[in-house]
């Protein structure tokens, strides 16, 4: 769906040493784009229940994956956390479904 080229672009990794986890976050990245969406994403003509892969789904799936791959952890110690506006949610409240 999303080229593990363009991915580790994003995230500006040069080597092939994370490869396997990159593409384990970019599953689960899928994964939770179709779940908070309650649609499938799919790139050719879509029906009722599946979306198109557009610049801002794909840009919301990239942010995930940046966010799992630099926080690896499920507690972080010592760090101030802020929200990014403009997010994930953002970019996917014109195609939740309610």
């Amino acid at each position: 769906m999303l080229d593990l080229a363009l991915v580790k672009e994003h995230l500006r990794v040069d080597d092939d040493l994370d490869d396997v986890i990159i593409g384990a976050y970019l599953n689960a990245a899928v994964a939770y784009v179709q779940q908070h969406c309650d649609r499938r994403i799919v790139e050719a003509p879509v029906t009722d229940d599946q979306m198109a892969l557009t610049d801002d789904v794909q840009q919301a799936i990239l942010l995930l994956v940046g966010h799992w791959y630099a926080n690896r952890e499920d507690v972080v110690v010592n760090a101030t956390a802020n929200r990014v506006p403009m997010g994930v949610e953002a970019l996917l409240w014109t195609r939740k479904r309610f």
